[in-house]
């Protein structure tokens, strides 16, 4: 099963002292153990390298920034990443919607992550923010226990 991973966990994978590291390294090896197929998409990784390095920055850790963007991209490198960026144009009426309908919960990289994977048939995303609860399409993996339930059958959605 593919599963699309989120900014939180990709921060907490790659910053050993970020709050969620601990949780993200759990639900990524239990993501590893099982059949299923991480999905780096490039909005995420964008944000992910923000969050991380802007951390790094004012913490005045300005000589981890290097190592930092190593291992990242020893683990994922670019061509591991599937590129939403291009579709913005055509989904763009359809991501101020689905930021509508969540009444801002969900902000514009979040509404094209979620419309991504509807286009992807991806039905699963790893991420510690609740706001992707409120999307229908998507079940959101925060646990390594949360595995069986996205893998439980659902009825198709629009």
């Amino acid at each position: 099963m593919k599963i699309a991973i989120d900014t939180t966990v990709l921060v907490g994978l790659f910053v050993p002292n970020d709050t969620w590291h601990l949780r993200a390294l759990a639900l990524f090896e239990a993501l590893e153990a099982g059949r299923h197929k991480p999905v780096f998409f490039d909005c995420v990784m964008g944000e992910a390298l923000s969050v991380a390095i802007r951390r790094l920055y004012e913490k005045h850790l300005t000589e981890e920034v290097e190592p930092f963007l190593d291992r990242v991209e020893s683990r994922i490198p670019s061509s591991a990443l599937n590129w939403l960026f291009p579709d913005v144009p055509r989904l763009y009426g359809d991501i101020l919607a689905l930021v509508r309908q969540s009444g801002g919960e969900l902000n514009f990289n979040d509404a094209l992550i979620a419309l991504g994977c509807r286009e992807r048939a991806i039905e699963a995303i790893a991420s510690f923010d609740a706001d992707f609860d409120r999307v229908p399409w998507l079940h959101r993996v925060a646990e390594p226990d949360d595995l069986a339930r996205a893998e439980a059958p659902t009825e198709p959605s629009a």
